[in-house]
């Protein structure tokens, strides 16, 4: 495989998707705060017409809401992984590179392709 990289080039993807990734680790943690929150104050419908509000039991919007987060948190995860993978292969293997080692830039670029391993409690793993 013949290598062309220009370190400087590399850096400035780097940087750019570290300040993107950032928006979906904010979006992540908000989605673990505020939709349990959420589930907490839908309440459930009782006997009668009224609402329970706290304690009273879960309704179908609160478990709605618990399916959604159940859903997307093994996603969330992964892309939180691959992302980092991404970057630090990236990195290593650039920063190899100018080194004049491109065995070892081969060798961190394969790493960074491997599929990364995400361990939710309770998830299965991808």
């Amino acid at each position: 495989m013949d290598w062309d990289i220009k370190p400087s080039g590399v850096q400035g993807v780097v940087n750019k998707t570290i300040t993107a990734a950032g928006g979906f680790q904010t979006a992540g943690k908000t989605l673990q705060t505020e939709l349990p929150e959420a589930a907490k104050h839908a309440g459930t419908v009782t006997e009668g017409g009224s609402t329970a509000g706290e304690g009273g039991g879960m309704g179908p919007i609160a478990g709605a809401l618990g399916e959604l987060m159940a859903s997307h948190a093994t996603r969330i995860a992964y892309i939180s992984a691959r992302t980092e993978a991404s970057l630090n292969g990236a990195i290593k293997a650039t920063t190899a590179y100018v080194h004049g080692n491109i065995e070892q830039a081969q060798n961190a670029q394969n790493e960074a392709l491997k599929e990364p391993k995400i361990d939710l409690p309770g998830a299965e793993q991808k």
